[in-house]
């Protein structure tokens, strides 16, 4: 991986995993620097993790080659118009980690030359187990679009889309679907301690049969889901009843319902923060 300087301009726990993993990956620590306002966040990552910490946002992204604005959404407009004006800033590559805030804000904001790139991570990048959604124009280099690839791919798996109205999508599909599936197993727990079983018990039993589910969809590639659920349910038996119920109540509309719900927000999102600068 080509090794740049990088500034994140933002502390928190997904900054933390991409640095983490970027480190793991054999990144240069010297070259890092995270910009945040709280001391206690400052520490932990110069004590802790071993990266270069200021408060200074300007300074920061000033003196690097790449910018990562890892702020949330609310924050970005504030973030960004403290950065306008720095030094050959249309030479840096910007990459933002904010939901709902569109490739044209950043333009309006910082440089309409901006070379900047959409990421859609979620939250198991925490523990290397991710996938992220990228988006990039036309005026992003194949380098620079290799070196975002190699940095996400520190905490996960990448995948490029073509539009930039697909990264919405990708919040449905990966970015918000986390919390689909936690409560999915919440619902399940919930069930097995009716039944009588303890936290614990319920815990290990449904995160393992999640566990294997996937690890058993991963070893069968050719098989789509569909047919892998067929192979598990026999006619007439409790998988088959279980799998009833949920197609009385509905469960493929309510799902469709819910992952559109989560595009249109972001959709509206962007649509409030573009206006904002208007205000």
């Amino acid at each position: 991986m080509m090794q740049r300087k990088i500034a994140f301009i933002g502390g928190g726990n997904m900054a933390a995993a991409i640095i983490s993993g970027l480190i793991a990956s054999g990144y240069e620590k010297s070259l890092i620097t995270v910009s945040a306002p709280s001391e206690a966040t400052r520490t932990r990552f110069s004590d802790q993790i071993g990266v270069l910490a200021t408060a200074d946002n300007v300074d920061a992204a000033s003196k690097a080659d790449v910018v990562v604005l890892a702020v949330k959404p609310q924050l970005m407009r504030e973030v960004c118009e403290g950065l306008k004006g720095i030094s050959n800033i249309d030479q840096k590559l910007f990459l933002t980690i904010a939901a709902g805030t569109a490739v044209q804000l950043y333009r309006d904001i910082l440089s309409p030359n901006l070379k900047i790139i959409r990421i859609m991570p979620n939250t198991p990048s925490l523990v290397g187990e991710g996938v992220s959604g990228l988006f990039a124009d036309d005026a992003i280099t194949v380098q620079d679009k290799s070196f975002t690839t190699d940095l996400m791919s520190a905490v996960g798996k990448v995948v490029w889309v073509d539009k930039e109205s697909e990264i919405n999508h990708v919040i449905a599909i990966a970015g918000s679907a986390p919390g689909y599936l936690f409560l999915f197993l919440e619902a399940m727990q919930d069930k097995a301690m009716a039944l009588g079983f303890d936290s614990a018990q319920a815990r290990e039993l449904i995160l393992q049969t999640a566990k294997g589910v996937v690890a058993l969809a991963q070893h069968e590639q050719d098989l789509g889901f569909n047919q892998l659920r067929a192979n598990v349910t026999s006619k007439g038996g409790t998988t088959f009843e279980a799998l009833n119920v949920f197609d009385k109540n509905g469960l493929k509309a309510t799902v469709d319902e819910a992952m559109q719900a989560a595009i249109d927000r972001a959709q509206s999102m962007e649509t409030e923060f573009s206006k904002a600068k208007k205000s």
